[in-house]
C-alpha cells in the first residue's frame, strides 16, 4: 500500500475539512488567573489563543494536519486539492500569526505546553515545509526555532525516558525531532537527540511487549525500535535489535504482529487504537528499511505492516474522534 493519487487526495480532503474547524476543541491551556477568563463561564476561544493551529480538536492535531497537507502537496502536487492547500498555507503562515503562536510560549504557564508530542510535530512540520520551494518555512522559522530550543534545553534534564503508547512517548519525539535536525542542518540538536536515545534505550534487552494498553496509539516497543533505527548506524543498530527483539523470526512477541480491535470509534480514547494499527505499520516499515537486503526479518516486518495498514486505513473518517488526526499517522506509514 502506497500513496497513490486517489489516496493522497482522500487524505487531503479529510484534513482540509478540520484544520480550520474551531469546535469542538480540547485546549491545552493553563488558566493562570481571572485575567485568562473571557467571561463568567467562557475561557478565551481557540482562535484567540492560537491564530494558526486552532482547529482539528486540539493544537497538536492541527499542527500535524498541516504537516499532512504539506507532505501530500510535495509528494503528490497533482492532487485536485493542491490549490486549496496552497491558499490555506498562504493565509495561515503569515508573520503576524506566527508571532501570535510564538508569543503564547512566553506565558509562564506555557513552559510545558505540548511537551513532547506537539514539539516534535511542529518540528516535523517545519522540516517538511523546508522541502518546498515556498516562503512558508521561512515564515514559520521563529516558532520552530523556539521549539527546537525548548527541546535542546529539556533533554539534559530528562533523566528517564517515557515508555508510553500515547502523547508522552519520548521515542516518538526523538524520532520526529531527528528529521527536523537533519533537514535544518542542526548538527548540535541531532547530536543531542542521538545521545539521549542511546542513554535512554541503548541497554534495553528482550522487550516483552505488554501491549496494547486500552488507549495506545503508539507501540512502546516498536516506536523505540524505529527511533533507534533512525538514530543508530547499521553497525550499531543491528546488534541492538538482535538483543532488543531476539525472537522476531518465530513471531514473538506475538502482540506486535496482531492488529488490534477497536470497539467504539466514537470514544476518543478507544479510537486511539486505530492509530496504533497505523503507527505500527509505520514502525514495521521503518524496521524493514533498516534491515540489510536478504534479512528474512524484513519480509516479516513488511507483511506485518500490510496487515496493520489494512486494519487501520478503512477507518480514517469513521468519526470525528479519529478523523481529526488519523490521516497523519496513516501518511507516516504510507510514506515510510
Amino acid at each position: 500500500m502506497s500513496l497513490c493519487l486517489d489516496r493522497a487526495a482522500g487524505l487531503a480532503r479529510i484534513v482540509l475539512g478540520h484544520v480550520e474547524r474551531e469546535y469542538p476543541n480540547k485546549p491545552d491551556h493553563v488558566l493562570a488567573g481571572p485575567h485568562d477568563v473571557a467571561g463568567p463561564h467562557d475561557v478565551a476561544g481557540p482562535r484567540a489563543l492560537h491564530p494558526i493551529f486552532y482547529g482539528s480538536f486540539n493544537w497538536h492535531s492541527c499542527v500535524h494536519g498541516y504537516w499532512t497537507l504539506a507532505r501530500v502537496l510535495r509528494l503528490r502536487p497533482e492532487v485536485p486539492e493542491a490549490p486549496d492547500i496552497r491558499a490555506l498555507f498562504d493565509r495561515a503562515f503569515t508573520p503576524e500569526k506566527v508571532e501570535g503562536e510564538r508569543a503564547y510560549l512566553d506565558r509562564p504557564s506555557s513552559a510545558g505546553f505540548e511537551r513532547p508530542y506537539g514539539w516534535a510535530w511542529l518540528l516535523k512540520l517545519q522540516a517538511e515545509l523546508m522541502l518546498h520551494g515556498a516562503p512558508w518555512a521561512g515564515t514559520l522559522r521563529p516558532l520552530a526555532s523556539a521549539f527546537a530550543e525548548r527541546l535542546r534545553a529539556h533533554l539534559p534534564k530528562a533523566d528517564y525516558p517515557i515508555r508510553a503508547g500515547t502523547h508522552t512517548s519520548t521515542a516518538f519525539a526523538l524520532r520526529l525531532a531527528a528529521d527536523y535536525a537533519e533537514t535544518a542542518g542542526d548538527e548540535a540538536l541531532l547530536g543531542d537527540v542521538t545521545a539521549k536515545a542511546r542513554a535512554w534505550y541503548g541497554q534495553d534487552r528482550d522487550a516483552q511487549a505488554w501491549e496494547p494498553s486500552g488507549e495506545d496509539f503508539l507501540s512502546p516497543v516498536l516506536m523505540e525500535a524505529a527511533c533507534m533505527a533512525r538514530l543508530l548506524p547499521n553497525g550499531l543498530f543491528l546488534p541492538w535489535l538482535d538483543a532488543f527483539l531476539p525472537r522476531l523470526m518465530p513471531g514473538e512477541p506475538a502482540a506486535l504482529f496482531e492488529p488490534v480491535r477497536v470497539s467504539d470509534r466514537t470514544d476518543g480514547r478507544i479510537a486511539h487504537l486505530d492509530g496504533l494499527n497505523l503507527s505500527r505499520a509505520w514502525c514495521w516499515r521503518e524496521l524493514a528499511r533498516a534491515l540489510p537486503s536478504g534479512d528474512p526479518r524484513g519480509d516479516l516486518a513488511l507483511a506485518s505492516a500490510e496487515r496493520h495498514l489494512a486494519a487501520g486505513l478503512p477507518h480514517l473518517d469513521a468519526d470525528y474522534m479519529g478523523e481529526h488526526w488519523l490521516a497523519s499517522i496513516a501518511l507516516l506509514a504510507l510514506t515510510a
